[in-house]
């Protein structure tokens, strides 16, 4: 849905990666949809399936 080239320049190059630009903005774009706290959409991200699924983690 989103381009990780998009938000690159939001992220640094050192450390280990996390979620993609890309994810990391569709993980906003859920929140916002279902009024999340920023806790409530971590909690989502680990252990929701259909979260899972959209985003591509742990699936597979």
């Amino acid at each position: 849905m989103f381009a990780d080239e998009e938000f690159a320049g939001m992220f640094g190059v050192r450390g280990s990666p996390g979620l993609s630009p890309g994810q990391l903005a569709l993980v906003s774009v859920l929140q916002y949809a279902e009024k999340l706290s920023d806790r409530q959409a971590a909690d989502a991200v680990r252990g929701r399936i259909e979260w899972k699924y959209a985003l591509w983690v742990g699936v597979g």
